[in-house]
């Protein structure tokens, strides 16, 4: 190997890294525009979804929560200028804080499918940060919300095919 082709593969090893500060900051942002998002959609819904419209503004505040008392927690602080290995999921993750705009009466099957697709990108990113992350509260977080974020995707699907599948759509 050059010492050209060390060098390149030292610049990629850099930038696929961020810090632990921007990782957080990534994800309270992902989980406060899904809270804001949905939290504006429920009332353009129909009745049929809208306890699940309810649940998801519920279930993102927490997590929005989460962070917030997390970037306060010392021990992460002591870990906040931390490198970390950006996730592969990084870019559709950071897709996901653009909002769509699903007009004044959305279909259900469009919301439905909207969400799925957060909680995957949610899930996929938050399993690759807890297996990257320094073993502590933001490990435990990250794999916290892994475990939450497959539940939630999980119960989206069996909603979705109730509702696509019962000719709801």
């Amino acid at each position: 190997m050059t010492d050209s082709n060390h060098s390149d593969s030292s610049a990629e090893k850099l930038s696929a890294c961020t810090t632990v500060q921007e990782i957080l900051q990534q994800a309270t942002e992902f989980e406060r525009t899904a809270c804001e998002f949905y939290a504006l959609l429920a009332p353009k819904v129909s009745k049929r979804i809208r306890y699940l419209v309810d649940e998801l503004v519920l279930e993102e505040q927490r997590h929005y929560d989460l962070f917030v008392d997390l970037a306060k927690n010392p021990q992460v602080n002591a870990q906040i200028k931390q490198e970390i290995a950006i996730p592969a999921s990084n870019k559709r993750f950071s897709d996901c804080i653009q909002l769509p705009e699903l007009g004044d009466h959305p279909d259900d099957q469009s919301i439905l499918q909207y969400a799925l697709g957060r909680e995957q990108a949610a899930m996929d990113q938050y399993h690759a940060l807890a297996d990257s992350a320094p073993e502590g509260p933001l490990k435990d977080v990250f794999t916290f919300l892994a475990q939450e974020e497959t539940e939630h995707k999980n119960d989206l699907e069996k909603i979705y095919y109730e509702v696509v599948h019962s000719g709801g759509v």
